[in-house]
């Protein structure tokens, strides 16, 4: 894309970063840096950030309303752009306004899709042209689930996450509750009792049923409200665990199960109602024509 085919109207336009569900997540090793080796498989869900991008003539990245108790130089998004400018020498500013709708400390991959969300979209209004290749190995600097989020598409995934194979999944319903506390997912993989051995397995035994999530145990035996969460949940359909949580979820088949399920669980939690999607939000408003 060039910026002459940028058209002028996407800078006013409100630009999805969508929440990711982990349907498995297999511990198969660690590396001698202390990262764990991961099988996992990704799949977007119809809930967003959304993210506004406003050019400012003074070359300066700043947010409209930085996240309350994270300080503006360690957010995300801001790294997200300057890291772009960084890269490309761009001088272009620009004041990025979000509206929150993702939980922090969820697993649902806030952080890093809204990082992805301003790598795709900066380097698009600002007639950039790095590859989406590159765009990766950048966000995999910001993070490890950036990169899922910069491809757009269901993947199953290895290493610590950013060896990517596009996956079609079922695109079913899910309930999502976020239980009422925030999980440090760097306690979680340092705990003595985490799984770090677990077999490698193939996509045809996902397929097949195999979707575990080794630090289930260890989440749910230290945080007891995943635990509640991940019972009340489990009344309806298998309940499990995303990521590191604190989120858990549950798949249905029809709409009206799901429905069912949510009103009756949202008497006691923060839950949400949501569809799985293959290709993220983001693609699907790309493809439109906003930009072109």
């Amino acid at each position: 894309m060039t910026q002459n085919q940028i058209n002028q109207s996407a800078w006013a336009e409100k630009w999805p970063a969508p929440a990711k569900l982990n349907l498995m997540l297999r511990i198969t090793g660690q590396r001698s840096d202390g990262y764990h080796l991961l099988q996992t498989v990704f799949q977007f869900i119809e809930l967003c950030d959304w993210i506004t991008f406003h050019p400012v003539d003074d070359g300066r990245v700043s947010l409209q309303k930085p996240i309350p108790g994270v300080p503006e130089a360690d957010d995300l998004i801001i790294r997200a752009a300057k890291l772009l400018k960084a890269e490309t020498g761009c001088e272009q500013g620009v004041r990025i306004e979000v509206e929150k709708n993702l939980p922090m400390g969820g697993g649902l991959g806030g952080g890093s899709s809204d990082a992805a969300t301003t790598l795709v979209v900066l380097n698009a209004l600002w007639g950039l042209q790095l590859s989406m290749e590159k765009l990766m190995e950048l966000g995999l600097t910001l993070g490890a689930d950036v990169p899922v989020f910069v491809y757009g598409y269901s993947s199953w995934a290895e290493g610590v996450g950013e060896k990517l194979e596009r996956i079609d999944i079922p695109e079913q319903w899910f309930v999502v509750i976020k239980p009422n506390c925030h999980v440090d997912t760097k306690e979680v993989f340092l705990s003595k009792d985490l799984t770090r051995n677990s077999k490698s397995i193939r996509i045809a035994d996902f397929i097949a049923g195999q979707h575990q999530n080794d630090c289930l145990g260890v989440v749910r035996e230290r945080y007891q409200s995943v635990k509640d969460a991940l019972v009340d949940l489990s009344e309806f359909s298998e309940a499990r665990l995303t990521g590191t949580g604190a989120c858990v979820f549950a798949q249905f088949d029809s709409e009206e199960a799901v429905v069912s399920a949510y009103r009756s669980l949202q008497k006691k939690w923060q839950v949400y109602l949501v569809k799985g999607v293959n290709e993220s939000p983001l693609f699907s408003k790309l493809r439109s024509g906003n930009i072109s």
